[in-house]
């Protein structure tokens, strides 16, 4: 298993977004170590996916820096990803898109996301639990060192979701990549999670799960919830700073 460092993949310090008049993010400030999972949580309109999009370099910020380890090569599995259905297309046959790729490490990735048995199956018959597999082989043939990933187990039934996440678990203690996601499966990700984010168009607190699922400010975010979000209204009697440990105050 590669060895963990505290060093981080991707810094971001003192991000803004805007939107013409519109403030999405505002002065996002945080580390994603390598190695390490950071699941980001919030309400719906937070800015969790601009945030994502950020790191990606999708969007650009309106101020504040964004830097990255030298060499560093970042995966995405979206939310959702269509297919029209009149393109045929096998498992394999989209694994091989615009690759090259020996096939010998094609089906490693395909063994390692538990869809080496689907390799002939056409993927608009896929279940949304395997495309989410599918996907995430396509993104692990690049062996990256970043891996982002944005609501990745929606749609999924409960099984589904404990499954998934635990691959995701499994991947960042073999592999050692960084692992940034949204999710509001908190019931499930908490175990997974070595860091929680609560954005709210800025950051509201940062910690470790168990540092933070029971405090004030956190439950206040989740209306007494550990696993179905709440609408939030955020008062700005709290401090920012998110140095990972838990700093949230009502």
């Amino acid at each position: 298993m590669p060895q963990l460092t505290d060093m981080p993949v991707v810094s971001l310090k003192n991000v803004s977004v805007n939107a013409g008049a519109l403030r999405i993010l505002e002065n996002i400030s945080l580390e994603i170590p390598r190695g390490r999972i950071v699941t980001l949580i919030g309400p719906n309109g937070a800015g969790k996916t601009t945030l994502l999009k950020v790191v990606l370099g999708i969007i650009p910020p309106s101020s504040g820096t964004i830097e990255k380890a030298d060499g560093v090569k970042t995966g995405y599995v979206p939310q959702k990803f269509q297919i029209p259905l009149s393109v045929p297309m096998t498992v394999k046959r989209f694994l091989s898109l615009n690759t090259e790729h020996p096939n010998e490490k094609k089906q490693a990735v395909m063994e390692e996301t538990g869809i080496s048995h689907l390799m002939r199956r056409q993927i608009h018959h896929l279940s949304g639990g395997e495309m989410q597999r599918l996907l995430l082989a396509r993104v692990l043939l690049e062996d990256p060192d970043l891996l982002v990933l944005d609501e990745p187990a929606q749609g999924l039934d409960p099984v589904g979701e404990e499954n998934f996440y635990a691959l995701i678990d499994s991947i960042n203690k073999e592999r050692g990549c960084a692992i940034l996601m949204v999710s509001h499966d908190l019931h499930v990700v908490m175990a997974k999670t070595d860091q929680v984010i609560c954005i709210n168009k800025h950051i509201c607190c940062s910690g470790k799960p168990d540092e933070i699922i029971s405090l004030p400010g956190y439950a206040s975010l989740f209306n007494g919830s550990h696993s179905h979000l709440a609408l939030y209204n955020h008062k700005h009697d709290h401090t920012h700073e998110n140095s990972g440990e838990y700093n949230c105050v009502d």
